[in-house]
């Protein structure tokens, strides 16, 4: 049906371009481009062998709105699908307006010298989009977007009025390795250190990072985790578009270990986003620390374990108060057999799959600028059945997060 162009070629850039491989009747033709074409070539490669099709692939700046847009009107895609860095997201919506070429992402735009997450950058081209009669999808990963799903599913099927939300990501997966992370170490990490704000009575509040602490037990013996409250994108949207909401929150397991590593990389001052000077050239300390540290593109034969990630509702239906918990359990090395990834990295670029197969196959097609949770989650919620990431809803007698604590000062 339709020619796309992925630009990204890390994990979740793999994913996806494995997963619209595997659906040759929806995708007809594919394009991988990158900065960095060796990565690209390795990628179509490995898809070569693993579904027999022939995969495009090409070198783009995607910081270089000119190179970009002129490779997109050589090509002419019906898409983008962008899973490069959060600090590319306006250069590439610049270009795909520039080429008249619809959009997609997977996180939000991030400014490269300041740790913030923030819709209003792109909110901002809505009018640009609607005149363009061109579509841009915001947050099609998991968390957000899958988690967008959930909640928008439970509103629509569950409840009459929602009224509290909690987003719990666990990854109780192992990769063997003393520090790593299951995604770019540079994102992953200023997520992290940034500031926790979540949504209470109105208005966000903000608190220190990592402050506050719960534990959680997942469904299907999946295990018992820390967990902690931490700002994330999908708060913001979705406080917006469902102002019922009274109180939101995102959390996130983390191991004692991966916290103490944190902890004193930052005190050395390795997680800063400034540069500093070092023998005569500036280099900004994550950015050094991000090429110290596994890829996490090659945790997938190391990694065993599950994920659970899922959202728990509180609301009101028929006037009597309900609790609903939509999750998803994905196994790290069931994603390596059928896609060559850990489960992050598959948990990410499935739904980014997904979101692209709703705009090419017109489930989902309206110019302008559009979070997850503002579209009809049924098609979606279908295909995360279908395509790896089934779903469970169970109803709950209670919820609250055991041995919740903060180290705030009041």
């Amino acid at each position: 049906m339709s020619k796309v162009m992925i630009i990204g070629a890390g994990g979740v850039g793999s994913v996806v371009t494995h997963k619209c491989a595997q659906l040759d009747t929806v995708f007809t033709d594919i394009i991988l481009a990158s900065r960095t074409l060796s990565k690209c070539e390795v990628i179509a490669q490995q898809v070569k062998e693993k579904t027999g099709r022939k995969i495009k692939t090409a070198q783009v700046d995607a910081d270089n709105v000119a190179e970009l847009a002129a490779l997109l009107k050589s090509e002419q895609p019906f898409m983008v699908i962008n899973v490069a860095l959060p600090y590319q997201d306006l250069s590439i919506m610049d270009a795909c307006l520039e080429a008249r070429v619809h959009y997609m992402d997977t996180a939000n735009y991030e400014p490269l010298d300041t740790a913030k997450f923030e819709y209003k950058w792109q909110w901002e081209y809505q009018e640009r989009f609607e005149k363009a009669g061109l579509m841009a999808l915001l947050g099609s990963g998991f968390d957000p977007g899958a988690t967008n799903m959930f909640t928008a599913h439970m509103a629509k099927h569950y409840f009459d009025e929602i009224v509290e939300l909690d987003i719990i990501d666990v990854n109780g997966g192992d990769h063997g390795y003393p520090f790593a992370t299951n995604f770019n170490p540079e994102i992953n990490i200023r997520e992290v250190t940034a500031e926790c704000r979540h949504w209470e009575n109105g208005e966000f509040v903000t608190t220190a990072p990592m402050s506050t602490k719960a534990q959680f037990t997942c469904p299907e013996e999946v295990g018992t985790y820390n967990i902690y409250r931490m700002y994330h994108e999908e708060l913001e949207s979705l406080t917006k578009h469902f102002p019922s909401l009274k109180r939101a929150q995102f959390w996130m397991s983390f191991s004692d270990n991966y916290l103490k590593h944190l902890e004193v990389l930052g005190n050395v001052g390795m997680t800063g986003i400034e540069p500093v000077e070092f023998n005569g050239a500036e280099i900004v300390p994550i950015q050094f620390l991000r090429k110290l540290l596994p890829d996490p593109a090659s945790l997938g034969p190391r990694t065993k374990g599950k994920t659970c990630i899922g959202c728990i509702v509180k609301g009101q239906k028929d006037g009597k108060e309900k609790i609903v918990y939509t999750y998803n359990i994905c196994d790290h090395e069931a994603c390596y057999a059928e896609v060559n990834s850990q489960a992050i990295s598959y948990t990410t670029g499935v739904p980014a799959m997904i979101g692209a197969k709703m705009m090419v196959e017109g489930k989902w097609m309206q110019p302008g600028v559009w979070n997850m949770e503002q579209l009809n989650p049924d098609p979606f919620m279908d295909d995360m059945n279908q395509y790896g990431l089934p779903w469970k809803v169970i109803e709950l007698e209670s919820f609250s997060l055991a041995n919740s604590s903060s180290n705030e000062s009041e």
